[in-house]
């Protein structure tokens, strides 16, 4: 497969390597992104990609909880000046509140009736009344005995740029307390999921393909090799170790008290994190990326 200079920019932008490493990297791998990346790994010249640092869209995302009930869904707009609309923002508090109602999926939710019309009508004549494309994207719902919601970056109230539920089970008054900090904690950190059982099995395997063979080159290359077992027993699951820490909200150190796991603090609480859900504008949507000085040109071409 030919190796282009995109493919080189674009891998240079997700891991950070150099231009020569990219260039073998996707040469050794036949053009194959997710195994250049790999690559680059084993040989620790990057560092684990993460897609949701590349992309971005405008929008706001809708926050609402009733009981055990809670739901986020994010709404689409091609500018972020769209999101300060107050038209804008009352139509994703309206579809948010439908999904709160029960359409637990994103074509259930379109389908749903809001005002005398299907929510997917609603939106194409907000469309013409706002004059730029709007997507009803996403929704997600979560149950639990306590739902807790929290919004990161405001732009009115239920509504911002990252919404976050957590359902816990447990005396209700503490449960609200401490989810909002389980909340915020999981609008900063992002985890890929509750815990090690609930991670993607792929995605653990593969990195535990990267951590062996990354192991193993360094033993190799090193003036003092550990015997086999040593890798193999001790610092590869070490490493995996770590790995699962890092990525599940459970293993992850609380941001309020980084002495303690979050699975620890909720535990001191009294409290158990049963489930979660992230939602945050534009994650997943890669954005077209515009020469400045030519969109500049072209707006004073009238073109």
């Amino acid at each position: 497969m030919a190796i282009t200079a995109a493919m080189v920019k674009e891998l240079r932008e997700t891991t950070g390597a150099g231009m020569m490493d990219a260039k073998k990297a996707l040469t050794e791998n036949d053009g194959n992104m997710e195994a250049a990346i790999d690559w680059l790994r084993t040989k620790g010249l990057a560092k684990a990609a993460k897609k949701a640092d590349r992309v971005a869209a405008e929008g706001l995302v809708g926050v609402q909880v009733s009981g055990g009930r809670g739901v986020a869904v994010e709404i689409n707009s091609e500018t972020d000046f769209v999101a300060k609309n107050a038209d804008f923002q009352q139509l994703v508090r309206d579809i948010t509140g439908v999904a709160l109602n029960g359409a637990g999926d994103i074509e259930a939710l379109k389908a749903a009736d809001l005002g005398g019309k299907p929510v997917g009508d609603v939106v194409t004549g907000a469309i013409a009344r706002i004059g730029e494309n709007l997507t009803l994207r996403r929704v997600q719902v979560l149950e639990g005995e306590t739902v807790v919601s929290y919004v990161h970056n405001a732009a009115a109230d239920g509504l911002g740029k990252i919404g976050v539920l957590v359902a816990l089970s447990g005396p209700a008054d503490k449960a609200q307390t401490v989810g909002k900090q389980f909340a915020m904690h999981i609008a900063a950190t992002n985890p890929v999921s509750l815990s090690e059982a609930t991670m993607d099995q792929a995605a653990l395997e593969r990195e535990l393909q990267v951590q062996t063979a990354k192991a193993l080159e360094e033993n190799a290359s090193s003036a003092k090799p550990k015997p086999e077992a040593v890798i193999q027993n001790n610092i590869i699951p070490g490493r995996m170790k770590k790995f699962v820490a890092e990525n599940t909200l459970l293993g992850q150190a609380f941001v309020m008290n980084p002495d303690l796991t979050v699975e620890q603090a909720a535990k001191e609480a009294g409290v158990e994190i049963t489930g979660y859900a992230r939602v945050m504008v534009g994650e997943g949507i890669e954005k077209k990326e515009e020469d400045f000085a030519a969109e500049v040109a072209k707006t004073l071409s009238g073109a």
